[in-house]
Formats: structure tokens, sequence, C-alpha cells
């Protein structure tokens, strides 16, 4: 660790997957002296003694350094957070969108004199197959989740980069990501 750190202090270029001069050299330089150890020790040496001692050193470290990397927490790219519902047309293309980040709770459908939404769909193409409380949306930490509330024509999920679209179990919810589209009937709204 205080050889990164001091390697990086050195002018590490702080690019993802390039290595500074210096560290490229401190790799060079270790590697050739352990092959030169491990040469003298097996082909020039002739104490035994020796050999086996090295031998239970490489097998201690390799033992050590795989139980490392086994224990080493493995770093997860960090998913992108949903931030908002865009409204699609036939052609794919965005018609109106909602942005939903810092709510916790929003009720899909069509609003009325009696009965307000928070995602209206009362102009979509497909209007006429949305009931008036046709879905809700509920945030729970950092992960989104869509339930049908016991629709006619009901809700469907296309994960992202997946296969055709699954109809969705009345009020069981289900989880969203980034790039899924939430079929509303027949009406389209991708995950952002």
């Amino acid at each position: 660790m205080l050889l990164r750190n001091k390697a990086k202090d050195m002018g590490e270029t702080g690019v993802k997957g390039r290595k500074s001069g210096w560290i490229t050299l401190l790799d060079v330089l270790i590697a050739g002296l352990a092959a030169a150890v491990l040469i003298y020790v097996y082909f020039i040496n002739t104490d035994n003694t020796l050999k086996m001692f090295v031998s239970l050193l490489m097998a201690i470290g390799l033992s050590v350094l795989g139980f490392v990397y086994y224990r080493m927490p493995v770093e997860r790219p960090e998913r992108e957070a949903i931030a908002k519902l865009v409204l699609l047309n036939e052609d794919g293309e965005s018609v109106k969108e909602w942005y939903i980040q810092g709510e916790t709770s929003l009720l899909i459908g069509k609003s009325s004199g009696q009965n307000e939404v928070d995602i209206d769909l009362a102009d979509a193409e497909y209007a006429s197959l949305i009931h008036s409380e046709h879905a809700v949306l509920n945030r729970s930490g950092r992960e989104w989740f869509i339930e049908d509330i016991d629709s006619e024509s009901g809700v469907g999920i296309q994960k992202s980069g997946r296969g055709p679209r699954d109809k969705q179990e009345v009020e069981e919810p289900h989880k969203l990501d980034v790039g899924d589209i939430v079929y509303i009937a027949n009406t389209r709204l991708l995950v952002k």
C-alpha cells in the first residue's frame, strides 16, 4: 500500500488500466530479481535444504496471496439510479417525461375530476385501455418496484437488452432497472 501511494506521488497517470513508468519499472525489477533467485536456488545451488526452504516460502506466499485474493471485496460498478420515466410513441421517440428522483411512491393511471395520478397517461395513444388507477411505483432504498393494481389490461416489463415483455402478476411488486420498458396496457414507458 505504501509503495502504491508513493508511486501515485511519483506521477501515476490516473487513467484506468494504465500504469506510470515508475510502477512498470518496479514491476520489472521485482520480477527479474525473483527469477534470478529462483534460477540460483533450483539450478545453480546444490544445497537441498535451501531448495526446501524456498519451496516452503513459495507455498506459504501463494497460499496467503490466494487467501487475500479470495477474501478481497469485489468492486461492483454502482448501478445507475433511476431518475425518470419517458413515454414513448410507436416509433420509440420520447413524447413526455416524468422526473421521479426523490419520490417514494407514484400512482400511474389517468387523471380525472375525482382522481389525480402522479403519472398521467390520459393523453397516451392507448389511453382507453388504461385504468384511472392502473399501477403504482414504489421506491425502497435506491431500487424501484412496479405493481399492477388489479387492472384488466395489465402491466408488462421488457427487461433491458432482453427478449419479449413479461406480463406481471397483479399486486406483486417487480423490480425495475435503468433501460427497462414498462407496458401499461400497450403504452410504453422507458425507465431512465
